[in-house]
């Protein structure tokens, strides 16, 4: 009896994540018939997209026993960045380019605030966060910049793929290019985390510093690749947010820093660090978004929304701490 308990309970921790994401997928079926319509279970992929790829590099930071609140500044700042140079007739291409360096460069402040300047995480990145929201307000007078794709010089179309583009898979089934981009990043994170020694060693870091230093590991280093790989990330989901809407506004990526973390949290990650899984983030951000795009089809107030979030984020870390 008591290994069969063990049995269970192991099936629920490895696998409790995507248990969830099933039975809130057939609830809100059952529920509202509209949700399973193909359209809207397209759009919600490519709404997933943008959590999804800022969760990816949250997860890698968590696990190296780190937090980085300034995701969605980052978010804001790369992509206002990329718009000023739009509108001032540069590329698409390059204006793309330029904004994911910048958006790796502000993650690695956040990761040397944290190693060189010693500040614990949370502090470090929510400096960081005020820091970068504020020069995004700076940059643009607090005023949004539109028609990004009529500005560029060339690469309006590519401009326009990244986050309204999408790829034939059948006659009625169009996968969002922004969904597609996604899948490609989880499987490099995969394969990084899984079959890499820079994967280990982001274990070994979030699993006990001290001992990893002993073993030659350079800690430093790696917290700072992991938050320089969370600020490309975010920078590239900022990208594909103004490329869908054509626009870019200093306020862009508020909150989304909570989304991120509630998605790394519902997929089991150890928020102190050492214990995780990429395939356990997705689900958390699948979950996210059904509940988003679910409660948005029910006309819930986006008050109780908040409200929501919010408990679903605790029973998450209470989950977390009783495994």
């Amino acid at each position: 009896m008591i290994k069969n308990k063990k049995n269970v309970g192991s099936i629920l921790g490895e696998y409790g994540a995507f248990i969830a994401l099933a039975l809130l997928v057939v609830v809100l079926s059952v529920i509202e018939p509209s949700f399973r319509a193909p359209s809207n279970l397209m759009n919600l992929l490519r709404q997933a997209s943008f959590n999804g790829l800022i969760a990816f590099g949250m997860t890698l930071v968590i696990l190296s026993d780190g937090i980085d609140l300034s995701v969605g500044s980052v978010f804001a700042l790369s992509a206002i960045i990329c718009a000023e140079l739009l509108v001032s007739g540069m590329p698409a291409v390059l204006a793309v380019l330029i904004a994911l360096v910048v958006g790796t460069a502000l993650g690695a402040i956040s990761g040397l605030l944290v190693t060189k300047g010693r500040l614990q995480p949370f502090i470090a990145t929510l400096i960081t966060m005020t820091a970068y929201r504020g020069v995004a307000k700076i940059i643009t007078d607090g005023k949004p910049i539109s028609q990004l794709a009529n500005s560029a010089s060339s690469g309006e179309f590519f401009f326009k793929a990244m986050g309204k583009g999408s790829v034939l898979i059948a006659e009625t089934i169009k996968i969002p290019i922004p969904a597609i981009i996604l899948v490609l990043a989880f499987l490099i994170v995969y394969f990084v985390l899984n079959k890499t020694t820079f994967g280990r060693r982001i274990y070994a870091t979030g699993s006990n510093a001290k001992c990893a230093n002993l073993v030659g590991v350079n800690t430093a280093r790696i917290k700072i690749a992991c938050y320089s790989i969370s600020g490309f990330l975010s920078a590239l989901a900022g990208l594909l947010m103004i490329s869908r809407l054509d626009s870019a506004q200093p306020t862009l990526g508020s909150g989304y820093e909570l989304d991120a973390i509630a998605a790394v949290a519902l997929g089991g990650t150890s928020m102190s660090g050492g214990r995780g899984k990429i395939t356990g983030t997705i689900a958390g951000v699948l979950i996210i978004a059904v509940l988003n795009n679910g409660l948005n089809i029910m006309n819930v107030s986006s008050y109780y929304q908040e409200v929501i979030k919010a408990v679903v984020i605790l029973v998450a870390v209470l989950s977390d701490r009783k495994r």
